[in-house]
């Protein structure tokens, strides 16, 4: 069942937070559902507009629509992730996307409410769900690059008053997380002093954690060990999720892990299987491993157990 972000987020705020996974292809689609009904949790698809220029953007809502099929008890909402203003109306437009994320915050502050606002305008005339970005995140997500010199911080006294005047639905704070797989050296972290001030001024507002993979080190190890060459790589502390959510995090994006499992699980198939050629047998291992990822992500973020308690409250 495909709901808003909003939806979910009315049911999670305070008390765990909703992964929302970026997908590209079939069996991350299988992998991310499977492991969403294991673990029984309510979740969030996220379409990038890379993803939507992979192959060709009805592809992916094909398989979304299929798999809504397959596993009819799932509920999720489907997200276009970091879009600029014309791919925003795209979607918007569609008809299939419960939700879209704005991302104009490489603009000035005014320019950003401005771009926001025209958003969101277009989008509650549809029904459907804004998500904003305040501060930079450093980093490199597709067509998403900010260098760690530009990289800035939200800050806790303007989120009001961008709120108050974009209309967004949810906003995506920058706290010290970046894009990609080297998000942290030494001992830095989250910066939660950050997000304490932004709730106090946003009390009850949902807000967004981005580049919020893990980088699980075993997987680095096990993709090196399998000739790969990921060296630094290192990620947002998944104990830390909870600790967020209590501060209002109430969507965390997962993107960078999942291609971590992808690239271990063929890696390592290619290497201890240098005769076989058939794309289904490492994607059978990919889907399984997927959805064990998924589950344990999960379980960390809180929202798993939760799946038909939501399902009561958005019918």
């Amino acid at each position: 069942m495909i709901v808003t972000t909003k939806q979910l987020f009315a049911a999670a705020y305070g008390k765990y937070a909703i992964g929302a996974y970026n997908i590209n292809n079939l069996e991350q689609t299988m992998g991310l559902f499977r492991g969403n009904m294991d673990s029984q949790a309510p979740f969030i698809i996220q379409i990038s507009k890379g993803a939507r220029s992979f192959t060709h953007k009805t592809m992916l809502e094909g398989l979304i629509r299929a798999a809504d099929q397959v596993f009819p008890d799932a509920v999720f909402a489907v997200h276009l992730d970091h879009g600029d203003e014309q791919t925003c109306y795209d979607c918007i437009n569609s008809g299939f996307y419960s939700s879209v994320m704005i991302d104009a915050s490489g603009e000035p502050f005014a320019g950003n409410i401005a771009t926001t606002k025209r958003v969101v305008d277009a989008a509650h005339a549809k029904g459907i769900v804004v998500e904003a970005e305040l501060g930079q995140l450093g980093g490199v997500e597709e067509h998403v690059k900010v260098d760690e010199a530009n990289a800035k911080l939200t800050d806790p006294n303007q989120a009001r008053e961008f709120v108050e005047k974009s209309g967004c639905d949810s906003l995506a704070c920058a706290i010290g997380t970046s894009h990609g797989a080297f998000k942290f050296s030494g001992s830095q972290g989250l910066h939660f002093e950050v997000l304490e001030q932004i709730q106090k001024r946003l009390p009850g507002f949902p807000l967004v954690m981005h580049g919020s993979s893990s980088v699980p080190q075993e997987e680095v190890a096990r993709i090196n060990a399998a000739g790969g060459n990921l060296k630094g790589a290192k990620g947002v502390n998944e104990d830390e999720f909870k600790r967020a959510a209590q501060l209002g995090v109430t969507k965390v994006n997962i993107d960078t892990d999942g291609r971590l499992v992808w690239t271990r699980v063929h890696r390592e198939f290619f290497r201890d299987f240098p005769e076989k050629f058939d794309l289904r047998d490492p994607g059978k291992i990919f889907m399984t491993e997927y959805a064990k990822f998924i589950a344990h992500k999960n379980e960390k973020l809180g929202s798993a157990g939760h799946l038909e308690e939501v399902r009561k409250l958005v019918k």
